[in-house]
């Protein structure tokens, strides 16, 4: 069951003849993060496997927001007492820290714990020779898994009545992040080199020090106008958009116009270059009509919603970075369209089986995308005769 063959020969082939190539100008990374990493890295035993890393930062992220899960599954704990309705306005004089302020000093340093280990375990893998095609897709397919968890995560210090944004925009602060992710890896696939945004590096520091502020004041902090009527839920959502979209996706347009006038990228035909594009677009306008025509979506149950577009969007995004390492054609249509599209019309035609089809839907994505990743990655230590988790003695 998890020995399918996902690669074929001619991805195999493709990765025999990889080389890592990217560029990151942060300052913030160059001047700051990547000293400290190389510090960090001389307290890891080198018998560590850099995938160990990697996996270990992953599961850090997930465990925030599991945690936030059991606290505040609906978020609705940063605006207890309830909404008051007739007044349309949260009685803060008495409000309650249902989720503890110390379990925010907790998500903050998980959080940063995992930054730093994503920092680290390319350092690692050179520190034991371990470098190869494996170590880079495993990091970049878990960093596509991660991107929802963060803002999920970040949700619940504003929660979702007073003072915030509705669960409808958050759905579009969402997908804004997971287009920024796949934005560089389109780039990547047509130009041949990774351009590491700034952005990364910034929100995580951001992100950290937003929990860990909230640990000290607390969600009641956020329920305020900064100027007029808007609030610091509403900064949030502008800077996202800020520092998504509408600064990487010019960057990424002219590294590709020029990887075109210098000859030094791909240089596939208009069509060939936009093709990974429609898998995102495809799943992204099938999950927004969904949306857009449910009575109960996204409203209800918004965790499952995030977990199921988390999923699709890492599916799409894993097989994308596959492509571009195996220099191979990219998939056009991701085939869990096929059953989102489905569940969709099931939900809109029998609105009675929505949230039997959309819990079918979450599961399927969930085992589907975990299967994926399993087994391609089996299949590549398979072929390159190595661990995942573990660094083979070499003979002497």
């Amino acid at each position: 069951m998890l020995n399918y063959k996902y690669l074929s020969r001619e991805h195999l082939e493709g990765f025999d003849n990889y080389k890592y190539m990217a560029i990151d100008t942060s300052p913030l990374s160059v001047y700051f993060m990547h000293p400290f990493w190389n510090k960090v890295v001389e307290f890891v035993p080198k018998w560590v496997a850099p995938n160990v890393l990697t996996f270990g930062g992953f599961l850090l992220i997930v465990l925030n927001f599991l945690l936030l899960s059991y606290y505040d599954y609906d978020y609705y704990a940063a605006s207890t007492p309830l909404y008051n309705e007739t007044v349309g306005e949260s009685p803060l004089n008495g409000h309650m820290e249902v989720i503890p302020q110390t379990l925010w000093y907790f998500i903050g340093i998980f959080l940063f714990l995992a930054y730093t280990l994503d920092g680290i375990d390319g350092k690692q893998a050179r520190r034991t020779q371990t470098s190869g095609p494996l170590g880079e897709l495993f990091d970049h397919g878990l960093d596509s898994y991660t991107v929802f968890f963060i803002p999920a995560c970040l949700y619940s210090i504003f929660g979702r009545l007073d003072y915030s944004i509705p669960p409808i925009r958050i759905y579009y602060v969402m997908w804004n992040l997971l287009l920024n992710f796949y934005i560089s890896h389109w780039e990547k696939y047509n130009t041949g080199v990774l351009f590491l945004p700034w952005g990364y590096d910034f929100s995580m520091w951001a992100s950290t020090a937003f929990f860990l502020w909230t640990g000290v004041k607390g969600t009641s902090f956020y329920k305020k106008y900064i100027f007029a009527g808007y609030t610091l839920a509403n900064l949030f959502e502008v800077l996202i958009y800020a520092t998504g979209v509408v600064t990487n996706l010019p960057v990424a347009l002219y590294n590709i116009h020029q990887s075109y006038k210098l000859r030094t990228g791909k240089m596939r035909s208009a069509s060939e270059a936009l093709r990974p594009l429609w898998s995102f677009v495809t799943v992204f306008a099938v999950c927004s009509v969904w949306v857009h025509k449910s009575p109960r979506l996204p409203d209800t149950d918004l965790r499952p919603l995030f977990l199921l577009i988390g999923t699709l969007f890492s599916n799409v995004a894993c097989r994308l970075i596959v492509s571009q390492m195996s220099n191979q054609r990219c998939d056009a249509v991701n085939w869990l369209l096929w059953p989102l599209t489905a569940a969709a019309s099931v939900s809109l035609l029998l609105p009675h089986y929505e949230m039997l089809a959309f819990y079918a839907m979450t599961i399927l994505t969930v085992l589907a995308h975990i299967h994926y990743g399993t087994c391609v990655v089996r299949q590549m230590c398979d072929h390159f005769r190595i661990s995942c988790f573990y660094i083979k003695q070499r003979a002497d």
